[in-house]
């Protein structure tokens, strides 16, 4: 399995969880439950932005250098992440409400950007070989067993 593939993959289950919080939050009461969710996505968000920055940036990193469309998808990495342990400090529902539906929207966008631009750069620069290389890495990474 190319490592495309499996942050794909990835991105499949997030946005589950994307759909769910979009439906539920402006609905939402508690602040704790909220800050719940939020601490949730946090811990499933930097997994995957932390697997894409070692093994997929760094290795694309040598072809197309640390600025552009890198620069800009590490950028949109620490905005999530900022998001996310900022709610902690969240006063109450209504902010706290806001702001996980902001990380959520700027994350489908970060998303759509990797499948429409990042991924699509990666297959063409890389190359089938090297990138399941990286999915063996991921696999690794993930504890999980992938049969080719």
């Amino acid at each position: 399995m190319k490592i495309t593939e499996a942050l794909l993959g990835e991105h499949g289950v997030l946005y589950a969880q994307f759909d769910h919080l979009e439906q539920a939050v402006p609905r939402a009461d508690s602040l704790a439950w909220l800050k719940a969710q939020g601490a949730l996505l946090k811990a499933a968000v930097e997994t995957h932005a932390q697997i894409e920055e070692e093994l997929l940036f760094k290795t694309l990193e040598p072809h197309l250098g640390g600025g552009g469309p890198l620069a800009v998808m590490r950028m949109e990495h620490s905005e999530i992440e900022g998001g996310l342990s900022t709610l902690p400090d969240a006063e109450d529902v209504e902010t706290a409400g806001h702001l996980l539906l902001r990380v959520v929207q700027v994350a489908r966008q970060h998303f759509a950007k990797e499948e429409q631009v990042l991924f699509p750069m990666a297959e063409q620069v890389l190359g089938p070989e090297r990138l399941a290389d990286l999915g063996e890495q991921w696999a690794e990474w993930r504890k999980v067993s992938v049969r080719v």
